[in-house]
């Protein structure tokens, strides 16, 4: 649906515009992802990061909130025109922001530590998860972008090991014989790197799915 929308929509500068400012919200959440996982895991000190993070985050929440105004100025204009294509946008610019609420929850995970977090426990629950879900930011920027179905369809199996892992961790943390503060902050990251890759798959999978099953990849992920 998506990829015959954008044929439709091309060169119109409204789509093209929003879709700027929709790309510079991945771009920021990511940034804000990968600062806090040098702070948080590899315990790098960054002089006022959660101030440049509080920051990012405004100017990501701000551009929400730019997309919304145009899309609802669209609207008001040609109200029986491009409606599809700007609930997919209301859609997906919500899961945008949400990535930033996740980066800033994983730094106050790091407030919660009582010593930096032991490097060889994440490595051996953890994986590279971190890696991963990098990676998957950089195939849900391509897959919609550039309305890419194939790439759109790889995140699903990305989301679904990263899923599987998460879980995992949390049940191997809940028979461990660390620290109660260790655990608690391992299960907490664990939990929130499990919603970040959600929002970006479901971001990706716009590109694929009916506008009324986004959200809901899981569930026709499971039909297929």
């Amino acid at each position: 649906m998506f990829k015959n929308l954008l044929q439709f929509w091309k060169g119109k500068d409204f789509l093209n515009e929003v879709l700027e400012e929709f790309k510079k919200m991945l771009d920021d959440s990511q940034v804000m992802f990968e600062a806090v996982y040098k702070k948080l895991i590899l315990n790098q000190d960054e002089p006022g990061l959660k101030d440049r993070i509080y920051s990012i985050d405004k100017k990501v929440n701000q551009l929400q909130k730019d997309i919304r105004k145009r899309i609802i100025e669209h609207l008001s204009i040609q109200p029986s025109v491009d409606v599809p294509t700007s609930l997919l946008l209301m859609s997906v610019v919500k899961d945008a922001e949400r990535l930033g609420d996740y980066a800033k929850n994983l730094l106050e995970v790091s407030t919660f530590l009582e010593k930096p977090i032991d490097k060889p426990n994440h490595d051996e629950l953890f994986n590279n998860i971190e890696g991963e879900l990098l990676e998957l930011f950089q195939q849900t920027k391509k897959a919609f972008m550039e309305s890419d179905e194939k790439e759109a369809a790889k995140t699903w199996e990305y989301q679904k090991e990263i899923k599987k892992r998460c879980d995992e961790i949390i049940r191997k943390l809940a028979k461990s014989s660390l620290s109660v503060n260790e655990a608690v902050c391992f299960t907490l990251i664990a939990r929130y790197y499990k919603r970040i890759a959600s929002h970006l798959t479901n971001i990706a999978t716009s590109v694929i799915l009916p506008l009324t099953e986004l959200d809901y990849f899981d569930e026709r992920r499971k039909e297929d």
